[in-house]
């Protein structure tokens, strides 16, 4: 009788095993719909707020063209790129091969100054929750003692310190997570020289360096997040992900997760965005990365204005906020180990603050309203070409990361009797207008990157020398990159920008409002200064209990409420007579309105 109710029993388990749904205690298996099914930690989309860290060899030459990648020194070794080569020439005989010259940073790399406490510190007065620590970028250099590489470390070369371990601990003292980047390619391993060797022969260096290797970072250091990178050229199974996120979440545990950059092919992990406007969606966790500048590791090539200011940076992050994402903002350290001073600068204010602002921030969700925008206009500096590529990628700083619209407008000269060709390419789209939007060519000139035939992007007009044509181009921009090029050749010839005096004008939506949710709150963001003397109007409003409480975030002490109505077509006013004009422009870059017990009950 034992016998027969312990084998029902199994057999009942066995059947209702697929209905129990995914529990913690389970292992994880190693394919994307049990990934899936196991989730991601809240943890993760409460913090809003992380520090990466890009510092390596690549430090000490700290160089990159204006809006380039410092970090991405050594590739531009291995491409001959002249000003590279010339900064090398500083440090090394650049007519050797590239790894040779690339080992002689190690010498210059000393770390003397580095304090990872003094770094946790800064990151918590921040306001971060977690940290991302480069510990290995394509170059293969580790910061770790790693056994696969025990002569192209960090303590065995350069400081002579394992910088995951100290400022792991510095980190976790503060109470902040730890994550690792880690680069799942490199520029500088025989068993597979990534952008050199096919693709296709990458699975000796998987099996037997790039595995391994992982499982060792992971097991020593127990990171709480993992950010791969260096995926693009290869697929998921390729590099073996499925397995290894599988294993990462099964050896760490509830708290682990990954970014979504393991392979073509990759159907798990927080999402990624790189020096955009943020993406909508709360699905799945998401947080942009990008630097304070436009490179990660750190540029001494870089321009001033390259920098956001504080009030965009502040700007900028409540918006990723609102649309139900977060930010990972990164530093890029000198190579005696301070952070400059400019970096230093932008973290504190933002941590000044989130110090009063914080509670519209951490552990919130979006509104059904993310953000209230009102449609600008500015003019772009004159040009006598359109050829521009602009990286990470508005071309004016005020004005959106993506998502605008330029019309210029010009009279060319034709310059000689003969054949023109014209040729537009760009990225989003583009049109060319003769005259007054009337098309040239029948209505046919025009790109658009996402079609899958250009067919329309190329005309050829018969001109006549001082014949005056009269053009007005228009760009559309929608992410990630930005670039237009406009150009002509004569009776075959060579092409060249056509040019002309071209006037510009830039078209986008420029964010005035944010609003955050949690609990029962609202949190009403805003991007431009009240005025004590005349109530704020916000149109278009959802429906808000009759019995809500108004105040103002602020540090003075003031915890006044603030008078408020709401008409019938939702345009709602809010008065800040009770409050100083000396208080509110006390506070700065975004202006934090609670809205207490919004939503009513009925």
């Amino acid at each position: 009788m034992k016998k027969t109710l312990t084998i029902i029993l199994l057999l009942y388990t066995v059947i209702l095993s697929p209905l129990r749904g995914y529990s913690q205690n389970d292992p994880v298996q190693p394919t994307w719909e049990s990934l899936n099914e196991r989730g991601y930690p809240q943890w993760f989309s409460d913090a809003k707020l992380g520090i990466f860290i890009h510092w390596g060899l690549y430090s000490v030459p700290a160089y990159a063209s204006k809006e380039g990648y410092g970090e991405w020194f050594y590739r531009g070794l291995m491409q001959k790129e002249p000003e590279r080569m010339r900064i090398m020439s500083y440090y090394a005989d650049t007519t050797k091969p590239v790894f040779d010259q690339y080992k002689e940073l190690t010498k210059y790399w000393h770390a003397e100054l580095w304090n990872p406490d003094e770094w946790a510190d800064l990151f918590q007065y921040a306001g971060a929750k977690y940290v991302v620590l480069v510990t290995k970028h394509h170059d293969g250099y580790c910061l770790w003692d790693s056994q696969f590489q025990p002569e192209w470390n960090s303590v065995s070369s350069g400081p002579r310190r394992n910088i995951v371990e100290e400022l792991t601990t510095a980190a976790r003292d503060k109470g902040l997570r730890m994550g690792f980047y880690y680069s799942l390619p490199e520029w500088t391993n025989p068993r597979h020289i990534w952008m050199v060797d096919p693709d296709n022969e990458i699975s000796d260096y998987v099996d037997n360096y790039m595995v391994p290797q992982f499982k060792e970072l992971v097991t020593r250091y127990q990171p709480d997040l993992i950010f791969s990178d260096g995926d693009w050229n290869n697929t998921a199974e390729q590099l073996r992900s499925q397995e290894l996120i599988s294993w990462y979440y099964n050896t760490v545990g509830k708290n682990a997760i990954v970014n979504n950059r393991w392979g073509n092919g990759t159907k798990h992990g927080f999402l990624t965005p790189e020096y955009s406007a943020g993406i909508a969606n709360t699905e799945v966790p998401w947080a942009e990365c990008r630097g304070l500048g436009r490179s990660f590791g750190l540029n001494r090539n870089e321009d001033l204005d390259n920098y956001m200011t504080d009030q965009e940076l502040i700007q900028h992050f409540v918006e990723l906020v609102a649309h139900g994402g977060g930010l990972t903002i990164n530093v890029g350290p000198n190579a005696d180990g301070t952070i400059p001073l400019i970096q230093q600068e932008r973290l504190k204010a933002l941590g000044k603050w989130l110090e009063i602002n914080g509670e519209a921030i951490y552990g919130t969700r979006p509104y059904e309203i993310p953000c209230q925008q009102e449609r600008s206009v500015t003019q772009m500096p004159p040009s006598e070409t359109i050829d521009f590529d602009w990286v990470r990628n508005a071309p004016l700083r005020c004005v959106s990361t993506d998502h605008f619209t330029i019309h210029w407008s010009g009279e060319v000269v034709i310059p000689e009797d003969g054949q023109y060709t014209l040729t537009l390419i760009a990225d989003d789209k583009a049109f060319v207008y003769k005259e007054t939007f009337k098309m040239i060519w029948d209505n046919v000139l025009r790109y658009d990157k996402d079609a899958s035939k250009n067919p329309l992007s190329q005309t050829v007009l018969t001109l006549q020398k001082g014949e005056i044509l009269p053009l007005l181009v228009e760009f559309q921009e929608k992410d990630l990159e930005a670039s237009i090029s406009l150009k002509w050749s004569i009776d075959g010839g060579e092409p060249t920008p056509i040019p002309a005096n071209w006037d510009g004008g830039i078209y986008w939506d420029k964010t005035v409002r944010c609003f955050t949710t949690k609990n029962n709150n609202l949190y009403i963001i805003e991007f431009e200064r009240p005025d004590c003397t005349k109530p704020l109007q916000i149109y278009n409003m959802p429906k808000i209990n009759p019995k809500a409480t108004f105040r103002l975030l602020e540090d003075w002490g003031y915890n006044a409420k603030l008078k408020w109505k709401q008409d019938k077509d939702g345009t709602l006013t809010i008065d800040f007579s009770s409050i100083t004009q000396e208080l509110l422009n006390h506070l700065e870059h975004a202006w934090v309105i609670e809205v207490g017990d919004y939503k009513s009950d009925q």
